[in-house]
């Protein structure tokens, strides 16, 4: 019988009792109706589970971008005075310097060496070259990067800040989102859509780098087509494409460790090309292409004359000079600071209106400065980075000592009363943030983005305007994840693309791109890189990206175990050990502010007593450290805990080797100035007895990655979990 064919049943030759069994049809539509229902209510129940866990994963996300935009003063600091303040480190000579740049000819290639070798003009046989090398898991010697790379930044010193170009006739142009350091994504792009080529012309939006294992490859695949095809491939800048995010989020370990001879000097060049990455793409004078989005105060003129190359990192206030540091008190504060001037706009009111707000932790380092501002210190707007909001004031030339130096730039209530005037690089340094950090929001009006800590939210009537002014129709732009890859807003004036796809998890969203044609109508393509997910059911990816979310917020709850007890037991007044559902709601957000529907999450996080109530300390039952070290207090490894990443940044700024190994006094110097910056009282006897404990070997150096290693969150997953795994 053929698959699809049907059989007549003569109901005249079965018995009575065979016939009474035969429903009727109005008993079948009900089935059919009550399937129906239960189907779509099993939908939703999954689709209210993918979308929680995105909200885990997108808070986790920003809120460490957050922290690195809280901490960027700080690392500024110790990357241009950790050297000199500490004495054991060499004096660079910028001459020096630049000559080893350049003489990248000099650097002797093996013979052993069997990938690709670049000359200069490149040719399509080398860009092919290098796509089989990387497909192959070869790599790049490090000597043909660093000529890459200085080819690529003389290329970049030619082009304008905002990239004016025309659709090809009868041809369509690419505009890419985030990739992230995905390869494989950017692989499927160029197999699914054409590689760049004058047929193929491509925009790619920013942040090439970080998070992902392959930057490295995706940048010398973006930069070589870049040179091969200088009018039909074209790089905006993002705001990973910054040397401060890139201690955090990983770039900066991937180069050490891919080039660990030559790539000191491979992060410098690549730095320096950074900060010459165009700003802005404008095709056929109606459609804006940024990475993050605008303000209220962006201006595509003013853009256009800035010296982009002095913002080696948006993440670093402008330095003050002299002759524009006049400090007016806040009584007469100048006509920039007030909310009607337009280089600061309602930002400032709406953000000391903002609904959410957190506490700074005081500082308590000495000196009268410290102790006189730490009560102004307690409570500002979250995220409050933005200059109109905080202006920084400039350190002291003279450094008294080195907590004084440490702490000047760091102090917000002194900044509020010291106001300098505002300098041409700081209001360049403003437009840049805007343009690399923001985000679009429903609301109208330009306000401090306080989910992220930097950048603002703009509405609907901000890209009107923007939009009308520059006689513009439409804004691209990445910057955020989306489960589809793509997202429109504001009316279809404003679109977000993301190119890389399974970012938060694997099966967590599709990546996209866009291509326009000289209508300018946006087409859709969407894509995603699967290696297990098609053997998965629905069922399943839900719950391997729910599982993922969860244990990363479990991790944030043991880090923050104190301030939670306390808040828990400033609850309990009966010392029972349990509270209600909805106290135990307040206190997880009150201290972890990440804005999450913690009632639903309450379930996979902490468990109920026979009463109903919340026992509170099941919330972290689950979890345990990676290898205890018996000397340390449970406080002290509490504070490793949280601020595990942080140190690893300060660490990878003092090794300046990338050994992976730190001298005892080098790490008795990190943790001193980063508890100095965070108030967090801990005995010098406890931080010596630390790393005593941690140099094994008794040769006076520490293996920082088993240190790291020790300061892990471990989960102890239940038999029932691992069944479900």
């Amino acid at each position: 019988m053929g698959c699809g064919s049907s059989v007549a049943i003569d109901t005249r030759r079965l018995t009575p009792e065979v016939t009474a069994k035969i429903p009727s049809p109005a008993l079948t539509m009900k089935a059919a109706i009550l399937i129906q229902r239960w189907y779509r209510r099993y939908i939703a129940r999954l689709e209210m589970r993918q979308r929680y866990t995105w909200n885990i994963f997108q808070s986790i996300e920003y809120a460490g971008e957050q922290d690195q935009l809280q901490l960027s003063s700080f690392f500024s600091f110790m990357l241009d005075n950790f050297t000199q303040l500490s004495g054991n480190g060499p004096v660079v000579n910028p001459q020096t310097d630049r000559a080893r740049l350049t003489n990248h000819e000099q650097i002797i290639v093996p013979e052993s060496y069997n990938g690709p070798r670049l000359t200069f003009p490149l040719t399509v046989s080398q860009t092919d070259a290098l796509l089989t090398a990387f497909k192959n898991q070869q790599q790049l010697h490090g000597r043909f990067v660093l000529q890459l790379l200085q080819e690529t930044k003389k290329l970049l010193r030619q082009m304008p800040n905002v990239v004016y170009f025309s659709t090809p006739y009868a041809k369509e142009i690419t505009i890419c989102g985030d990739l992230h350091g995905r390869l494989d994504d950017l692989l499927l792009i160029f197999y699914k859509n054409g590689l760049p080529s004058a047929e193929t012309p491509y925009v790619f939006n920013g942040d090439f780098v970080d998070r992902g294992k392959k930057s490295v490859e995706i940048l010398i695949l973006l930069f070589a087509y870049l040179l091969l095809y200088p009018d039909h491939m074209h790089l905006n800048r993002g705001n990973h494409e910054d040397h401060i995010m890139n201690l955090r989020y990983g770039f900066t370990k991937e180069v050490m460790q891919k080039y660990k001879t030559h790539g000191r000097d491979i992060l410098k060049l690549i730095q320096e090309v950074f900060s010459l990455l165009p700003l802005a793409t404008v095709i056929d004078n109606k459609v804006l292409v940024v990475h993050g989005g605008i303000s209220d105060v962006t201006d595509l003129d003013f853009l256009r004359s800035i010296e982009r190359h002095k913002v080696k990192s948006a993440m670093r206030f402008p330095r003050c000079t002299p002759e524009h540091t006049q400090v007016a008190r806040s009584s007469r504060a100048p006509l920039w600071s007030r909310p009607e001037s337009p280089l600061c706009d309602s930002r400032r009111s709406e953000g000391k209106t903002t609904k959410k707000r957190h506490c700074h932790i005081t500082r308590q380092g000495s000196g009268s400065s410290s102790s006189s501002s730490s009560s102004s210190l307690m409570c500002s707007p979250r995220g409050s980075l933005h200059p109109c909001l905080t202006p920084h004031p400039c350190p002291s030339a003279s450094m008294p000592s080195l907590t004084d130096a440490f702490q000047a730039p760091f102090l917000d209530s002194f900044s509020a009363l010291l106001v300098p005037l505002p300098s041409r690089e700081e209001v360049e340094w403003k437009q840049v943030v805007d343009l690399l950090w923001s985000d679009p929001k429903s609301q109208p009006g330009c306000r401090p983005n306080t989910f992220r800590g930097g950048g603002c939210y703009f509405g609907p009537d901000v890209t009107r305007r923007l939009l009308e002014k520059h006689a513009l129709s439409l804004l691209i732009r990445s910057h955020e994840c989306k489960r589809e890859g793509y997202e429109l807003c504001h009316d279809g004036q404003v679109i977000t693309i993301f190119s890389a796809s399974n970012y938060y998890e694997e099966g967590s969203n599709r990546g996209a791109y866009i291509k326009l044609g000289q209508e300018l109508v946006p087409r859709f393509f969407q894509y995603q890189v699967s290696h297990t997910t098609r053997k998965l059911t629905l069922m399943q990816r839900v719950r391997v990206g729910e599982g993922s979310a969860v244990r990363a917020l479990q991790e944030k709850l043991f880090a923050h175990r104190s301030e939670l007890m306390a808040a828990f037991q400033h609850y309990d007044t009966s010392n029972s050990g349990c509270i209600s559902v909805s106290e135990w709601a307040v206190v997880v957000e009150s201290v972890l502010r990440m804005d999450l529907p913690w009632r639903t999450l309450r379930p996979r996080l902490a468990r109920l007593a026979p009463d109903g109530m919340v026992e509170y300390q099941s919330c972290f039952e689950d979890m345990g450290p990676g290898q205890p070290i018996p000397q340390v207090s449970p406080n002290f490894a509490e504070t490793l805990y949280r601020y595990r990443t942080d140190l690893e940044i300060i660490f990878n700024i003092i090794d300046k080797d990338h050994s992976g190994q730190i001298s005892t006094e080098e790490f008795r110097q990190t943790w001193r100035l980063f508890s100095a910056h965070l108030g967090v009282e801990v005995d010098n006897k406890a931080i010596d007895d630390l790393a005593r404990t941690m140099d094994f070997n008794k040769d006076g150096s520490i293996d920082f990655n088993e240190f790291l290693e020790a300061f892990r969150v471990v989960h102890k997953l239940d038999s029932k979990d691992q069944q479900e795994c």
